[in-house]
Protein backbone atom coordinates (compact mmCIF):
# COMPACT_ATOMS: atom_id res chain seq x y z
CA UNK A 1 0.00 0.00 0.00
CA UNK A 2 1.19 3.48 -0.90
CA UNK A 3 -1.02 6.82 0.28
CA UNK A 4 -0.47 10.15 -0.14
CA UNK A 5 -3.20 12.14 2.34
CA UNK A 6 -3.50 15.27 3.98
CA UNK A 7 -5.42 12.85 6.88
CA UNK A 8 -3.92 11.23 9.91
CA UNK A 9 -3.41 7.38 9.41
CA UNK A 10 -3.82 4.67 12.45
CA UNK A 11 -0.80 3.01 13.15
CA UNK A 12 -2.51 -0.38 14.00
CA UNK A 13 -4.51 -0.57 10.74
CA UNK A 14 -1.39 -0.07 8.95
CA UNK A 15 -0.12 -3.03 10.42
CA UNK A 16 -3.23 -5.49 10.55
CA UNK A 17 -3.83 -4.55 6.61
CA UNK A 18 0.23 -5.70 5.77
CA UNK A 19 -0.27 -9.35 8.02
CA UNK A 20 0.04 -12.36 6.55
CA UNK A 21 0.59 -15.50 8.13
CA UNK A 22 4.20 -15.63 6.12
CA UNK A 23 5.22 -13.08 8.22
CA UNK A 24 7.51 -13.42 11.21
CA UNK A 25 8.39 -9.74 11.81
CA UNK A 26 6.64 -6.67 11.19
CA UNK A 27 9.02 -3.21 11.37
CA UNK A 28 7.36 0.34 11.69
CA UNK A 29 8.83 3.66 11.24
CA UNK A 30 6.57 6.52 12.43
CA UNK A 31 7.83 10.10 11.24
CA UNK A 32 6.55 12.86 13.46
CA UNK A 33 6.49 16.61 13.99
CA UNK A 34 9.00 17.24 16.79
CA UNK A 35 8.24 20.47 18.70
CA UNK A 36 12.06 21.77 17.77
CA UNK A 37 14.75 21.91 15.02
CA UNK A 38 18.48 23.69 15.28
CA UNK A 39 17.60 24.97 19.26
CA UNK A 40 14.33 26.89 17.93
CA UNK A 41 11.20 25.84 18.97
CA UNK A 42 8.40 24.77 15.85
CA UNK A 43 5.26 25.87 15.90
CA UNK A 44 3.95 23.28 13.02
CA UNK A 45 5.31 22.22 9.24
CA UNK A 46 3.93 22.96 5.53
CA UNK A 47 4.40 19.59 3.64
CA UNK A 48 4.09 19.99 -0.05
CA UNK A 49 4.41 17.08 -2.57
CA UNK A 50 4.83 16.00 -6.66
CA UNK A 51 2.28 14.06 -6.04
CA UNK A 52 2.36 11.83 -9.64
CA UNK A 53 5.49 11.41 -9.11
CA UNK A 54 6.07 10.88 -5.59
CA UNK A 55 3.73 7.63 -6.29
CA UNK A 56 6.00 6.58 -8.82
CA UNK A 57 9.26 6.79 -6.64
CA UNK A 58 7.08 5.79 -3.88
CA UNK A 59 6.07 2.49 -5.94
CA UNK A 60 9.29 1.77 -7.38
CA UNK A 61 11.29 2.28 -3.75
CA UNK A 62 8.74 -0.57 -2.32
CA UNK A 63 9.10 -2.38 -5.26
CA UNK A 64 12.83 -2.22 -4.61
CA UNK A 65 13.05 -3.65 -0.87
CA UNK A 66 10.19 -6.33 -1.84
CA UNK A 67 12.80 -7.54 -4.36
CA UNK A 68 16.34 -6.32 -2.43
CA UNK A 69 15.23 -7.99 0.92
CA UNK A 70 13.31 -10.78 0.26
CA UNK A 71 10.36 -8.94 2.55
CA UNK A 72 6.66 -9.92 1.84
CA UNK A 73 5.01 -6.32 2.16
CA UNK A 74 5.92 -2.89 2.18
CA UNK A 75 3.23 0.15 3.11
CA UNK A 76 3.95 4.00 2.85
CA UNK A 77 2.21 6.63 3.91
CA UNK A 78 3.01 9.97 4.00
CA UNK A 79 1.22 13.21 4.56
CA UNK A 80 1.13 16.66 2.87
CA UNK A 81 -0.19 20.33 4.27
CA UNK A 82 0.10 21.75 7.62
CA UNK A 83 0.71 19.39 10.30
CA UNK A 84 1.15 20.49 14.26
CA UNK A 85 4.00 19.36 16.84
CA UNK A 86 3.15 15.65 18.21
CA UNK A 87 1.29 14.94 14.42
CA UNK A 88 2.12 12.12 11.92
CA UNK A 89 4.28 13.03 8.84
CA UNK A 90 4.62 9.27 7.72
CA UNK A 91 4.88 5.38 8.27
CA UNK A 92 7.05 2.75 6.64
CA UNK A 93 5.35 -0.68 7.39
CA UNK A 94 7.39 -3.85 6.31
CA UNK A 95 6.60 -7.15 6.71
CA UNK A 96 8.97 -10.40 6.48
CA UNK A 97 9.46 -13.92 7.62
CA UNK A 98 12.52 -12.28 9.55
CA UNK A 99 13.39 -9.55 11.60
CA UNK A 100 16.32 -8.80 9.88
CA UNK A 101 15.57 -8.24 6.60
CA UNK A 102 12.59 -6.32 7.59
CA UNK A 103 15.02 -3.81 9.82
CA UNK A 104 17.46 -3.76 6.50
CA UNK A 105 13.85 -2.89 4.15
CA UNK A 106 12.62 -0.25 6.22
CA UNK A 107 15.95 1.73 6.41
CA UNK A 108 16.35 1.49 2.87
CA UNK A 109 12.73 2.55 2.24
CA UNK A 110 13.24 5.99 4.16
CA UNK A 111 16.66 6.65 3.23
CA UNK A 112 15.25 6.24 -0.43
CA UNK A 113 12.54 8.48 0.32
CA UNK A 114 14.26 11.29 1.08
CA UNK A 115 17.02 11.29 -1.34
CA UNK A 116 14.32 9.98 -4.30
CA UNK A 117 10.41 11.42 -3.83
CA UNK A 118 9.97 15.32 -4.47
CA UNK A 119 8.35 15.66 -0.67
CA UNK A 120 9.64 18.96 0.43
CA UNK A 121 8.89 20.30 4.51
CA UNK A 122 8.91 23.79 5.58
CA UNK A 123 8.90 24.50 9.37
CA UNK A 124 8.12 27.55 10.95
CA UNK A 125 9.10 29.13 13.89
CA UNK A 126 8.25 32.24 16.01
CA UNK A 127 10.97 33.51 13.96
CA UNK A 128 9.87 32.89 10.47
CA UNK A 129 9.63 30.15 7.85
CA UNK A 130 12.60 27.67 6.29
CA UNK A 131 13.09 24.80 4.32
CA UNK A 132 14.21 21.83 5.47
CA UNK A 133 18.11 21.83 4.06
CA UNK A 134 18.23 19.65 1.43
CA UNK A 135 14.64 19.24 0.60
CA UNK A 136 13.19 22.41 -1.07
CA UNK A 137 15.66 26.01 -1.82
Amino acid sequence: MIEIRREDFSVDEVVEGLLTDRMGAVVTFVGVVRDSSNGKPVDHIEIEVYEEMAYKQLEAIRDEAIENFGVEEVSVIHRYGVLNVSENIMMIAVGAAHRGEAFEACRYVIDNIKKRVPIWKKEVTPDGESWVEGEKP
